[in-house]
């Protein structure tokens, strides 16, 4: 066994084809139990959206100073989110932060006026989501350390948020298997459906 806390992930085969605008899976969980690990965000805002992102437990806050540092290549966080005014300014980071899944984006609720709320969900256990080009979704969703029921409420949480993301253009079965797995661990195969009934909407 691995000597440090390893991370459990789930992968949610989809039969989607993400190669179409419209059934694209993307979106966001928050997980009861937290993720167990602390998320490093960073925070684009000024005055007192700026203040309001420190007071939420943003590690860092900043503007042009903070995109010039990252344009010179640092990206030593986990989520960046914005305020809606300051985009045009942090649409300048397409090229660095876009590649790593890194660029804030409304959708996922990371551009928001509401700065401070997003930042407190952030750290306190939210998790994005994306389907691959393969149509799977990879999502970690605790530790080995966690509990059973702790693994089980987090996995209710984010089978619940897949399936509401479901695109509109989804065809067929949408959900085709879901495996859960430590990260150097072998994957295990889980029923589909008392896990698809572990959420709370109805699939």
């Amino acid at each position: 066994t691995a000597n440090f806390d390893e991370t459990v992930e789930l992968h949610i085969r989809t039969g989607v084809d993400p190669r179409h605008a419209d059934q694209v899976v993307r979106g966001s969980a928050v997980l009861p139990a937290g993720t167990g690990r602390t998320q490093r965000v960073v925070a684009f805002a000024t005055g007192d959206k700026a203040r309001e992102a420190e007071a939420a437990g943003a590690d860092i806050v900043g503007a042009d100073d903070l995109v010039q540092r990252i344009q010179g290549g640092w990206t030593d966080f986990d989520v960046a989110v914005a305020t809606p005014d300051m985009m045009g300014m942090v649409g300048r980071l397409g090229r660095v932060l876009g590649p790593r899944g890194l660029m804030p984006n409304p959708r996922s609720g990371t551009v928001t006026p509401d700065i401070g709320r997003a930042i407190r969900e952030i750290k306190g256990g939210r998790v994005e989501f994306r389907v691959d080009r393969t149509g799977v979704v990879h999502v970690p969703i605790g530790k080995v350390s966690f509990t059973e029921e702790n693994v089980l409420q987090n996995l209710g949480a984010l089978v619940d948020a897949v399936v509401r993301a479901k695109p509109s253009g989804a065809k067929g079965q949408y959900i085709r298997t879901i495996n859960i797995g430590a990260t150097m661990g072998p994957g295990v195969s889980l029923d589909l459906q008392p896990t698809l009934a572990l959420a709370s909407t109805e699939t």
